[in-house]
């Protein structure tokens, strides 16, 4: 898959999957991007994973069910992300 492949995926992902997150995340385009790309690592190996018995670092691919799989993938990594990293800011 290319790179623009990959930023238009991680673009998309990342933006649905923070609408469908309640909560407010505070994060610019990039970040959405990364998020997206990290859910479609995430949801490719969790799927992986789940189908074939074998864990391997795999991504899913710019189809409308690899799209769905990053969503998942990407609200998964935002949950790992809330349920590790304290909201309280130091000043």
């Amino acid at each position: 898959m290319g790179i623009l492949a990959w930023v238009i995926l991680g673009l998309l992902a990342g933006a649905i999957a923070k609408a469908i997150y309640p909560g407010y995340q505070d994060s610019n385009i990039l970040g959405t991007m990364l998020l997206g790309i990290v859910g479609a690592f995430i949801g490719g190996t969790l799927y992986t994973l789940l189908t074939t018995g074998t864990l391997s670092l795999s991504a899913v691919g710019f189809t409308l069910p690899g799209l769905l799989i990053a969503v998942m993938g990407a609200i998964v990594a935002l949950w790992l992300y809330y349920a590790f990293v304290s909201r309280r800011r130091i000043y």
